[in-house]
């Protein structure tokens, strides 16, 4: 595994990676996370290899978006990329594991879910999730990396919408407002309403709202 900061310049997108025909040998997959910060619902993962043959304007982290914008490159990545795997790691996960290795946890599933093997993996960040292939860490990889753009839009659309369902089932919390974030509204229902399955109870916010529910009966 390596680390590098990546140069400020985004790849052209013309030059997109993922299936480089140039070197059959090398096949690169973009590899990214949503969900390490809130405090309910899981942490997910994508690996995504790209098809230079079928670029896609607009890459970008996934952060840097509108949701609407957001959703619309999802369809396109689903459309056009070689191959992409999205994968999760449960609130049990996060709890038992803590959040940075369920992170790896997710990270790897996603790689090695992937219906074509990569050569190389380049991950958001600063460091790797053990796998069996080439792995480079990239900090900022998500805003200048067209692959990890794609990881990070996949992961974070399909982590808002899994958060959307949650907040059906309970409304009280507004997940469907800030996706399990420690907004001012969520911490006011945690501590009105005590915590929910779903949420994260390793996390200091979440075991407070628990101890304070425990403490009232």
């Amino acid at each position: 595994m390596t680390a590098a900061r990546a140069s400020r310049r985004r790849a052209p997108v013309d030059a997109q990676g993922g299936f480089d025909f140039s070197r059959p040998d090398e096949i690169v997959c973009g590899v990214d996370e949503a969900g390490r910060g809130p405090l309910a619902g899981p942490v997910v993962a994508a690996a995504v290899i790209l098809d230079p043959a079928r670029p896609i304007e607009g890459l970008d982290d996934s952060k840097a978006l509108s949701a609407k914008k957001r959703d619309a490159l999802y369809a396109l990545i689903v459309e056009r990329a070689h191959a992409y795997c999205i994968a999760s790691a449960s609130v049990d996960e996060i709890d038992t594991l803590n959040i940075l290795h369920a992170t790896m946890l997710a990270m790897k599933r996603a790689v090695e879910g992937l219906v074509v093997v990569p050569t190389l993996a380049q991950i958001d960040g600063n460091r790797c999730p053990t796998l069996s292939v080439r792995s480079e860490a990239i900090i900022g990889g998500d805003a200048l990396v067209p692959g990890i753009s794609a990881a990070s839009i996949l992961a974070k659309v399909t982590r808002d919408r899994m958060l959307v369902e949650l907040h059906a089932q309970f409304p009280v919390y507004g997940f469907n407002v800030h996706s399990g974030y420690g907004t001012a509204k969520h911490l006011a229902a945690l501590r009105e309403h005590g915590p929910c399955e779903h949420h994260r109870r390793s996390f200091a916010p979440v075991r407070a709202a628990l101890e304070l529910a425990n403490s009232s009966r």
